[in-house]
């Protein structure tokens, strides 16, 4: 198989292997709070948003150390463990106990960070500045896919359930279980790609980060701790760069509306009694609608180049307008209370006769217009920092993570509509932040020949 052939392997791999990963874990996020609210026993008084809140919470945090665990064990055995505690954490909720929730959300968001950092140092080693765009839709398409899979088994196994049993929720929860060691066990097909010829000195540092050194024993190897500690060095240093502090509104955004399409508005659709006794199924049908939204995007805007003449505002233009027209038709359709109501779902009217059908096309422009914003982040931060992947990546979920642990946090206080609002204003900044990194990236890419994603 030629060099390029075996890199473009492992981006599928990769992204086959978060697909299992994800159709387990998404499915879990969409689910859970509407399962705990299910849960029949008086000693448990968790929270999904809560649960969430701690998983981002730890997961920014983390964010700084785990370049230094990537460093010093290698992206591959980073995957592997990391997969292994979002097992655990879905395993979890076959029996849950307050403090077995709790304690799984913590170590999630530790595994999460040093997960999606060794993703990112996987993706920008096996790419180059032709193919980076490329391979970044790829890997998208295939994640979201775990949308699909996953909502689609909630809806055949919920539906037509009003109240969710223990039993349903010990089968769900054991099969997501499985699915999800699954993926963690796919990352071992992936290998060292061959280096190029006469690679540039920073990509012998990237390609050594991740050798064999990984077999060794840090007493051992005292240059990996050197390595750890400039990775560490690197990304706060990164933290403060023109270029990311501009992207920092963009992400920023993303971990929002993350946390309202993959938690919160599966809850609404839950609690809307007047969508009649199928409610609760309809949330899987509402994970579909994502999915493929985020599928087409992914696929379109990333895999296909289609963008690849015009540079990457106009997609995330698309992805606000797209974002915007559903954050609209979901305040006339959803009742404001529904994010808070309780179990048996609210008897609040909307402003509008609740539709089923606009509340679907909701779903699915909310993961277009997802798709549309993270392809091309993806993009641009694997081209500006190239030569610093793995702490770029790290503060990228930094960024995210903790503003979703903000958004998971207010979710349990705030009414539909003031959700809504912060969405809405920190939709147009992050777009207008955007497209000021853009044109400094496009300035760049003249100076260095590099052909526009």
């Amino acid at each position: 198989m030629s060099p390029e052939g075996k890199k473009l392997l492992n981006i599928v791999i990769l992204g086959f292997g978060f697909m299992f990963m994800f159709t387990a874990f998404q499915t879990c996020g969409n689910i859970e709070q509407t399962v705990l609210k299910s849960f029949n026993n008086t000693e448990f008084h968790g929270s999904g948003y809560t649960s969430m809140a701690i998983i981002y919470g730890v997961f920014s945090a983390s964010n700084m150390i785990a370049p230094s665990v990537v460093t010093v064990i290698g992206p591959q055995l980073s995957m592997f463990f990391s997969g292994l505690l979002y097992s655990g954490y879905i395993a979890m909720f076959i029996y849950p106990y307050t403090w077995s929730f709790y304690t799984a959300s913590v170590l999630v968001g530790v595994g999460a960070a040093v997960l999606w950092t060794a993703q990112g140092n996987v993706l920008a080693i096996n790419s180059t500045d032709g193919t980076i765009g490329r391979n970044s839709g790829i890997f998208w398409a295939l994640l979201q896919f775990s949308l699909f899979f996953g909502n689609l088994y909630i809806y055949c196994a919920w539906h037509g359930h009003v109240h969710i049993t223990d039993m349903d929720r010990q089968t769900v929860f054991i099969s997501l279980t499985v699915i999800s060691l699954v993926g963690c066990f796919l990352f071992f097909l992936i290998r060292k790609p061959d280096p190029e010829p006469a690679p540039p000195e920073a990509a012998e540092v990237l390609l050594q980060a991740e050798s064999t050194d990984s077999c060794s024993t840090a007493s051992s190897s005292p240059g990996l701790w050197s390595r750890a500690l400039d990775a560490f060095v690197k990304a706060c240093k990164m933290f403060s760069s023109k270029e990311m502090l501009l992207l920092s509104v963009s992400i920023g955004y993303t971990g929002l509306e993350l946390t309202f399409y993959s938690g919160v508005y599966g809850t609404c659709i839950g609690a809307m009694t007047r969508f009649g006794q199928d409610a609760k199924s309809l949330i899987g049908i509402s994970g579909i609608c994502i999915g493929i939204g985020e599928i087409l995007g992914g696929g379109v805007f990333g895999m296909l180049n289609k963008c690849r003449s015009f540079g990457r505002n106009p997609v995330v233009l698309l992805g606000l307008v797209t974002h915007y027209t559903a954050f609209f038709l979901i305040f006339l359709n959803i009742a404001s209370d529904a994010p808070i109501a309780p179990e048996e779902g609210t008897h609040l009217q909307a402003y509008i006769t609740p539709s089923v059908g606009v509340a679907l096309l909701c779903s699915f422009l909310l993961g277009l217009g997802d798709s549309c914003f993270n392809t091309q982040l993806l993009s641009i931060i694997g081209f500006t920092f190239r030569d610093n992947s793995a702490p770029a990546f790290a503060v990228f979920k930094f960024i995210q993570s903790i503003m979703a642990a903000l958004a998971f946090f207010y979710s349990n206080y705030l009414l539909l509509h003031w959700q809504l609002l912060i969405l809405v204003l920190a939709g147009f900044l992050g777009t207008v932040t955007f497209f000021l990194a853009e044109w400094r990236a496009e300035s760049s890419r003249r100076e260095s020949d590099y052909d526009s994603i």
